[in-house]
């Protein structure tokens, strides 16, 4: 029949219209057996070990008709990207004691009806919360967003907003790999330091230190950019439009900026697009999954070598999950956000 357990779980609470508050999810116990049920057929059970949190799940919890992705239920629990192992499977690709990633539950214990959002887990000579970050989605987000969408070059001067976040680290080292110039912006002295110090960015600053975007921006890149990698949007996008340099590139991965907008600022400077042959592109990582061996091909030695660096921040225990989510849109957290539910 299958042991019985408590299962603790983050539910949202009620769809969110403005910034979210921790009172917008709530810790919830239900009682889970330990084996898949018989009429879930091809489904995994899994115990979670960390969950990752990312800007994109603020759009979420909100009630949206328009988006690449469902919103969250209200009274049930929030899902994410995650690290797991398996306790019980109805798949025959997967078995108890495998360690997988993907799309799973904000909770203890996951009865996973879709594997197809699971990647089981081949290499464990690298920390397993690397697969919420730069060997999970975010990692094949900043890899195939650079290389893909921005067609670098060489030599070409690189613009990374949102640097020291979990894409934006990754996008910063990729262009110094390739030979390029790389500037970063991020919200702090710390992760500034942390651009220039750790991951080797070739100059940063903090954009809330700056009231004039545009004039900053001519400062470090006074022959203009080839490559912005978009992960803020409004008035940061605006302001690289008018510095772009002829057939520049835009990679828009997200706008963080204006998740907790009722009307999102406007952009202004957009004929620029026409008089600059720039290229702006948005992007889902999910056009990309079938490429995964070829990235971990690429990256996972490129890590053990020590030539690709990755810092998380990391909370612990399923309790702090809502203010770890919530700590991304105010930039507390200092690199990729990670909760650890159980450790391995």
């Amino acid at each position: 029949m299958g042991e019985e357990v408590s299962n603790k779980q983050i539910v949202l609470k009620n769809y969110v219209i403005d910034f979210p508050k921790e009172s917008d999810m709530l810790l919830k116990k239900t009682i889970i057996k330990l084996k898949v049920p018989e009429d879930s057929l091809n489904s995994i059970l899994v115990k979670n070990l960390y969950l990752s949190c990312d800007p994109y799940m603020r759009n979420r919890m909100s009630k949206r008709e328009d988006s690449y992705i469902d919103s969250f239920t209200p009274d049930y629990p929030i899902t994410g990207y995650g690290v797991a192992t398996v306790v019980d499977s109805a798949h025959p690709n997967f078995k108890k004691g495998d360690l997988v990633w993907g799309i799973t539950g904000w909770e203890e214990y996951s009865l996973i009806k879709s594997p197809e959002t699971i990647f089981k887990i081949q290499n464990m000579d690298v920390p397993l919360s690397y697969y919420t970050g730069i060997l999970g989605m975010p990692g094949i987000t900043a890899y195939f967003g650079f290389y893909e969408v921005c067609s670098p070059k060489k030599g070409e001067f690189v613009y990374v907003s949102a640097a020291s976040g979990a894409v934006g680290q990754l996008v910063g080292q990729f262009a110094k790999l390739l030979g390029c110039y790389v500037v970063g912006s991020a919200g702090s002295k710390e992760k500034v330091n942390l651009l220039k110090n750790n991951f080797g960015f070739d100059d940063a600053f903090n954009y809330k230190e700056e009231p004039d975007l545009s004039e900053a921006l001519k400062r470090y890149f006074p022959n203009g950019i080839d490559i912005y990698f978009d992960n803020v949007g409004g008035k940061m996008l605006d302001a690289v439009l008018i510095n772009m340099r002829l057939h520049g590139r835009i990679a828009v991965c997200g706008m963080i900026s204006q998740y907790n907008m009722k009307q999102p600022e406007g952009v202004h400077n957009l004929f620029c697009l026409i008089t600059k042959r720039i290229r702006m592109e948005g992007f889902l990582v999910r056009d990309y999954y079938h490429l995964y061996p070829k990235f971990l091909e690429t990256i996972l030695p490129k890590i053990i070598e020590g030539k690709i660096k990755y810092v998380e921040d990391t909370a612990e225990g399923l309790e702090s999950a809502p203010g770890a989510l919530l700590g991304l849109f105010s930039g507390r957290n200092v690199g990729k956000q990670v909760v650890v539910i159980a450790h391995e």
